[in-house]
């Protein structure tokens, strides 16, 4: 038996367990990010997320390659790339002080059905009707989740949504950088450019850390930043996208458990409806998307 294909099992089932540990380590992120929002400024909990993504990943990739880890065909889209993200981390922040961890989740998770959306509109893909049907039940999906007559999440809801648009932008970009970018310096750019530019703000907002255990909260947002993107980028060098894909969605799962664990919080039926549909719609899409070999998926930032 030819070697690499004896290997092949065992390194896409390493794939899929590090996709699935990456989406516990985002979804003790929003969690964690939940907590400690409530005693800090948005702004320094994004600054610390992203000073400790920027070292670590320096401390990691320089030893290795020296100025190599720095060398990009793009510059201007490694800083178009990391400022997308840095804006998306703050409107996160935002939005999980005023709704539900796994809610919150679930509304992101449409992001694979937007990039569908804006490659049919915008960028003039040619999308079947299965996949507009798909968009339609993901997109049904939130509304159960939203429950726009509701007043249980309210104006809140607003912020994942306009996160989900920005986000396939962002997945877009980083689909096509994919192409000639190596991923860790991807990463590396998105760590320095998040904390240069929340530095340059953070005198407006900086108070002092009030306690040991804050601090340690703290530190448990950049790590868990950290480590899931890193351990994302090394399940997708082990696993094709379209194996990964539904693996994914199991962030959802670990936000609501995390979330009742730390909040008590329990989605009702119907938020539970909407979020199942979300799931399978954008599962099913991202398998699909994949196999035709149309843009690729790109992994969830966070």
């Amino acid at each position: 038996m030819n070697t690499a294909a004896a290997l092949l099992p065992t390194r896409t089932l390493a794939g899929i367990g590090l996709a699935v540990a990456a989406t516990a380590c985002f979804g003790l992120l929003d969690t964690t990010v939940k907590l400690v929002g409530a005693v800090m400024p948005v702004l320094m909990i994004v600054w610390f997320r992203y000073l400790f993504h920027a070292v670590a990943t320096t401390a990691v990739l320089l030893p290795l390659r020296g100025r190599a880890a720095w060398r990009t065909a793009h510059p201007r889209f490694q800083l178009l790339r990391g400022a997308l993200l840095l804006s998306l981390s703050l409107m996160g922040v935002v939005a999980l002080q005023q709704m539900p961890v796994g809610e919150f989740t679930a509304i992101l998770m449409f992001t694979p059905l937007a990039v569908t959306l804006l490659g049919a509109t915008v960028l003039r893909e040619r999308v079947s009707a299965w996949q507009w049907a798909l968009v339609a039940g993901g997109f049904a999906g939130v509304l159960l989740v939203v429950r726009p007559e509701g007043e249980d999440i309210g104006w809140a809801s607003i912020l994942p949504l306009t996160m989900v648009f920005m986000s396939a932008w962002f997945q877009i970009l980083t689909a096509r950088m994919a192409r000639t970018e190596d991923p860790l310096t991807m990463h590396l750019y998105t760590g320095w450019v998040g904390a240069l530019v929340s530095s340059a703000l953070l005198p407006f907002v900086w108070q002092a850390i009030p306690d040991a255990r804050t601090f340690g909260l703290l530190v448990l947002v950049g790590s868990m930043g950290t480590v899931g993107h890193l351990m994302l980028i090394m399940a997708f060098q082990r696993a094709p996208a379209s194996t990964l894909s539904p693996y994914l969605y199991a962030q959802i799962a670990f936000a609501m458990v995390f979330g009742w664990l730390v909040f008590a919080h329990v989605p009702g039926t119907v938020e539970l409806t909407g979020i199942a549909l979300i799931v399978l719609c954008g599962a099913v899409s991202g398998w699909r998307a994949t196999r035709s070999r149309s843009l690729p998926i790109a992994p969830p930032e966070d």
